[in-house]
């Protein structure tokens, strides 16, 4: 726990000013993230990112989590859409079956779509939220954290039902629900400070969405953790593990409140 706390502080120390600073040392920070990111997804199925295929991935993560202001300039150039660039990739890595003689197979291509996307969609809406704004960035991020910590806190204190034994042993139907209403609480907190515009209902509504999800997201990494039998995603973070552990949740609560119409 020490180990942990001292990581998050540093970690922290180190975040916050280019979230607040936003702009393009932001974008480059979320870039190299992803990137950690997608390295430690490919790690688990037993692929590098110094590979043909991890490269065409990575520029296929590239372009997905090309923020709008510059994907108009990049695309006009090129005249290709992200999608295209996405039927582009899919092809290389099919072909690079073939040529490998399936020790590379469609399981791994397949794979490697699926984790370029789930990497790149999940941080392009990390960008776009930062340049809509900095006021909605710290709310999504207040509402993952206090989730988190809530249904830690309230899963130890009271935690005795199970929520998902299979996937998370740890984890139960207390904390699940605590976590909920600490996001509520820290939701109202932030809003009765910095009003976001929206009705009180709206809000409450949209942050139990939010809550829900990332704690969804939280479940879908560890069911991948299982799958691959690994403990953690990485070691970068010591006392957290990797990036995909501390960003498995804002990976599904970003896209989810512009698909909400939210931000």
């Amino acid at each position: 726990m020490k180990q942990r706390i001292i990581t998050g502080v540093i970690a922290a120390a180190f975040f916050i000013p280019f979230v607040i600073y936003g702009g393009i040392p932001f974008i480059l920070l979320v870039y190299m993230l992803g990137t950690v990111a997608l390295q430690e997804l490919l790690k688990m199925k037993g692929r590098s990112l110094r590979s043909i295929p991890g490269l065409i991935s990575l520029i296929a993560l590239y372009a997905f989590m090309l923020p709008t202001q510059w994907a108009q300039q990049v695309f006009e150039w090129t005249g290709y859409e992200k999608i295209e660039f996405a039927f582009l990739a899919v092809i290389l890595l099919l072909i690079h079956t073939v040529i490998v003689k399936n020790s590379f197979t469609f399981d791994d291509a397949a794979f490697a779509i699926m984790g370029t996307l789930y990497v790149g969609i999940g941080f392009y809406y990390f960008i776009e939220t930062r340049e809509a704004s900095l006021s909605y960035l710290i709310f999504a991020l207040l509402i993952v954290w206090f989730t988190d910590s809530g249904a830690y806190f309230t899963g130890r204190k009271i935690g005795k039902r199970k929520l998902w034994p299979e996937i998370s042993p740890n984890k139960t139907i207390e904390g699940f629900v605590g976590g909920i209403v600490w996001a509520i609480g820290i939701a109202l907190i932030f809003d009765y400070f910095i009003p976001l515009n929206h009705s009180i209902i709206l809000i409450v509504v949209v942050t139990i969405i939010a809550s829900v999800f990332g704690q969804m997201g939280d479940l879908v990494e560890s069911a991948l953790k299982r799958h691959f039998n690994v403990k953690d995603s990485g070691t970068i973070l010591p006392g957290h593990g990797g990036i995909l552990d501390r960003f498995d949740s804002i990976l599904f609560v970003m896209p989810l409140l512009h698909f909400l119409h939210f931000i």
